[in-house]
């Protein structure tokens, strides 16, 4: 525990919501849901306006849509988000070496490793100045908590939302922590919570009055003296920069059950090419497979394959999936599967009795056994040739048409697609409906949340001018941002497919 608050928790206020506000003007000061747009879909962030409606992350879609019906519900877009997320990074590194980042949007950093003095007002003008730079160089807000300890910081950060700072002093942990529910301990999820609640103990409080020998007997040795620990208000673990992934993994959630043995593979296939990419990206190899299939029924089940040793050959880790594939039953429907690859090291041995398979499996992936174009559908739009990916006119993504320029996706369905133009630098935009095989319409990239207009060689004035300023006769217009027409077919992935991984 340290005497003075240098511990800084910097934490993106409803990060990716505030992303696509910031790029997209119409939505600003309105509900947004980011996250898995199916019905089986999962709410990765909810902008501060539906949250007033009781949307919260990690809540099923569907129930988002009952309680905020009139909100945007947009894909997510991890290459912004990414992009966003570098920036407020490298301003991070920028004031100390110690940067433990725990998602895209959150990390600790350690101000008296970069310099700073071990004082108040020293780590309350860094943090002041920390909020102001992240403002500047992406639009967005972040919450900083300052604090003598991890636990404590993160506490703070989180009692400063949104868009604020707080500082709590050394010596004050035990008083400001006393009355607060036991779920804000770190390590305390449900099932810990509930147990301590038969037991009688529901505040921090209480829980540091219990004494460490009943926490003990409650949650067993290790788990009760880590709590006891912390609802004292002491926490001596150091900010790390580097957080050693043990696994990288990717999944998804089918809006239909998958049935089909050649679908479900083919799913495989795909997921694992994914994740292969995910290892790579990350300079990895790893030496244990790992895929997940979870049933019609919820039921969930694992299987794992250890190799000879690491790598990153996708023909390998795709081999090694469908050999695994092959030991689960799944007649009765597949929810989610997943992907993941485990035992990670920084270097591959390539092991060469697989990669006499690669161009097997290759050529089966590419042409599996009986399927055919109509096999490999749209049920959630896996399995599609590249260019037949950006034919997804998924709510909330990018796109460029060749008349009207940059703009977004607000809905599709019956062979439709709604498109707002609009940038992050422009006014409200106007709307126009399309085929969705328009030949002018196109995919974009992400524009970026400020330094655009004329300095930046973009135009300020909207792609499509507001109806006050529009001369003549006008386009009739799509419909609002919100939930897709019903008719739409668009699949949809889970938000833990590609963020959790983040969060």
């Amino acid at each position: 525990m340290r005497p003075a608050p240098t511990i800084l928790h910097l934490d993106m206020d409803a990060f990716y919501a505030a992303a696509e506000q910031a790029a997209k003007p119409s939505l600003r000061g309105k509900p947004v849901i980011v996250g898995g747009i199916g019905p089986r879909g999962v709410v990765a962030t909810a902008s501060y306006e539906a949250r007033v409606f009781g949307v919260r992350s990690a809540m099923p879609t569907a129930q988002a849509r009952r309680l905020c019906p009139n909100a945007a519900y947009l894909n997510p877009r991890f290459t912004l988000y990414r992009q966003v997320s570098d920036t407020v990074m490298d301003l991070l590194r920028a004031l100390s070496p110690l940067v433990e980042p725990l998602s895209l949007d959150e990390a600790f950093v350690d101000l008296e490793a970069g310099g700073v003095p071990p004082d108040t007002a020293a780590a309350r003008a860094v943090g002041e100045r920390l909020r102001r730079d992240i403002r500047e160089a992406t639009g967005l807000t972040g919450s900083v908590g300052l604090a003598g300890a991890k636990m404590l910081a993160k506490i703070a950060s989180e009692a400063a939302k949104p868009d604020g700072l707080v500082v709590i002093e050394p010596g004050t942990e035990r008083e400001l922590l006393g009355p607060m529910p036991v779920r804000t301990l770190p390590g305390v999820g449900p099932a810990t919570a509930e147990t301590l609640r038969r037991a009688g103990i529901h505040t921090v409080a209480e829980t540091a009055e219990a004494g460490e020998a009943e926490l003990v007997r409650l949650l067993g040795k290790a788990h009760g003296m880590g709590i006891h620990t912390m609802a004292l208000g002491q926490d001596d673990r150091p900010v790390v920069a580097e957080r050693d992934a043990k696994s990288i993994s990717v999944e998804d959630t089918f809006e239909v059950d998958l049935t089909d043995r050649t679908r479900v593979r083919t799913e495989l296939l795909r997921l694992a090419d994914r994740c292969v990419q995910r290892l790579r990206e990350s300079g990895r190899s790893g030496r244990t497979v790992v895929i997940k299939v979870r049933n019609y029924d919820f039921s969930t089940l694992t299987r794992s394959e250890t190799l000879r040793g690491p790598t990153d050959d996708p023909a390998v880790i795709r081999e090694a999936a469908v050999r695994l594939l092959e030991t689960v039953d799944t007649t009765g429907g597949v929810r989610l599967l997943g992907v993941g690859v485990s035992g990670l090291a920084d270097f591959t041995q390539e092991d060469l009795f697989a990669q006499l398979a690669t161009e097997r499996t290759e050529r089966e992936a590419a042409e599996p056994a009986g399927a055919t174009p109509e096999a490999a559908g749209d049920e959630t739009g896996g399995g599609r040739s590249e260019d037949e990916v950006p034919r997804r006119w998924l709510p909330g993504l990018d796109v460029v048409h060749d008349e009207f320029g940059a703009g977004w996706v607000q809905g599709s369905g019956v062979g439709r697609v709604t498109v707002r133009f609009e940038t992050p630098w422009s006014a409200p935009g106007r709307v126009r409906t399309f085929a969705v095989d328009d030949p002018a319409l196109r995919p974009g990239e992400p524009l970026p949340l400020v330094g655009g207009g004329p300095e930046a060689g973009q135009s300020s004035e909207p792609a499509i001018l507001p109806k006050s300023l529009s001369p003549g006769p006008e386009p009739e217009p799509g419909p609002e941002p919100g939930p897709e027409p019903p008719a739409s077919s668009e699949g949809s992935d889970s938000a833990s497919g590609e963020a959790m991984s983040s969060r």
